[in-house]
Formats: C-alpha cells, structure tokens, sequence
C-alpha cells in the first residue's frame, strides 16, 4: 500500500508566508533557518537543513493543544515553546486549506502582539478546527 504524502515545500511555503501584508524574511539563527516575520516578530521558522524537514509556526496555546492530540502530522515545536508553537512536516498528510489557514492563524496571531501603531489591518479571525 502506498501513502501519498503533501504539503507545501520550502518554496511554496517562503512565497505564501511572505505574500502576507508587510510580512519580512532573515536568518537570526544563521543561513540553515529562515524566519518569517512580521513587525519584526517571527511567525514562521523554516528549517532549511532538510535534516528535520519541518517548520515551526507560532499558534493560540489553546489551538496548539489541540492540533497535536488531532493530527498526527502535527508536533509540539521542535526548539520551540511547546505552549505557543507547532511544527509541521513538509512531507505531511493534511489538508492543504488547513495548512494555509493554520500558517494565516500565526501571521495573525504574531501581528496581534504588535503595538497598535505598527499592527497592519487584520481581517477578521477565521475558524481552524
């Protein structure tokens, strides 16, 4: 029996994170991570080693809780807060419209805890689960 395993790859991830308003790349952490973030603060962080294939997104601690007892193809954050952060694989069995709705939920969640003079208009909180 073969698995047919999806989800985004680092391009396609990179592309949809920075197609965010006013969303910024670096490397904090040296050339094998890729922060994305916003306002300065990182939403996303991409492992570009491909020694662990995943990336980190930042997520309600609520929410977090619940994705990893759901999905088997979401982890605690590697390297991470376990409270605040997920990982999710590159090579994962998820709904793509999940995926993109959960990367969505960090931009928000992240440009949330920015000081009202610097918080880009935000549309309204959509449902995860």
């Amino acid at each position: 029996m073969f698995v047919f395993l999806r989800g985004m790859n680092i391009e396609d991830l990179r592309e949809y994170c920075l197609s965010m308003p006013f969303a910024t790349e670096r490397s904090p952490f040296g050339p094998e991570y890729l922060a994305i973030e916003i306002g300065g603060k990182m939403f996303c962080l991409i492992d570009l080693t491909g020694q662990r294939n995943l990336y980190n997104i930042k997520v309600h601690p609520d929410l977090a809780t619940s994705l990893v007892e759901r999905f088997a193809d979401i982890i605690p954050g590697y390297h991470m807060n376990k409270r605040h952060w997920v990982s999710i694989p590159f090579a994962n069995n998820l709904p793509a419209d999940l995926e993109r709705r959960l990367i969505r939920h960090s931009y928000r969640q992240t440009a949330l805890g920015l000081p009202r003079c610097r918080r880009p208009e935000l549309p309204p909180d959509e449902p995860i689960l």
